[in-house]
């Protein structure tokens, strides 16, 4: 995917996500008392992110049925690579700086962040590719 998606986008694949295939009345279900958003535009948001390649839709029956063409890591990489491009340089020191200087952190997350940055480089993979939180 080459677009960036919008915060709509991100709630509507994250509904997605969450269960797919899924129809654009399910995704509705799943993000209405959040949203507060018609059926139309939930149609039309699935409709944009299927035009930018971020989803697929499949006919069936009376209906359309939609699924992922990217995993919730590749879209946080992506989005992470833009934020960085567009403020901090594009280099992850100058995030990781303004994460220690600027935002108030607990103990835990700073200890967290200092382990993560202490261990050698992974395999690029997302710690939650299942989509939950990472664990502690």
């Amino acid at each position: 995917m080459q677009r960036r998606l919008s915060d709509g986008e991100w709630t509507v694949m994250n509904a997605v996500w969450r269960g797919a295939p899924a129809t654009a009345r399910e995704v509705l279900e799943r993000i209405a008392a959040d949203t507060g958003w018609a059926y139309t535009t939930v149609k039309t948001m699935l409709d944009r992110l299927v035009a930018k390649g971020a989803l697929t839709a499949e006919k069936a029956g009376n209906t359309r049925r939609y699924a992922p063409r990217i995993t919730r890591p590749e879209a946080r990489r992506s989005a992470l690579r833009a934020l960085l491009d567009r403020a901090f340089d594009g280099t992850f020191g100058g995030l990781v700086h303004h994460l220690m200087a600027e935002e108030t952190l607990s103990a835990r997350d700073r200890e967290e962040l200092a382990r993560m940055l202490a261990e050698p480089q992974g395999d690029g993979r997302d710690r939650d590719d299942e989509g939950g939180d990472p664990a502690p």
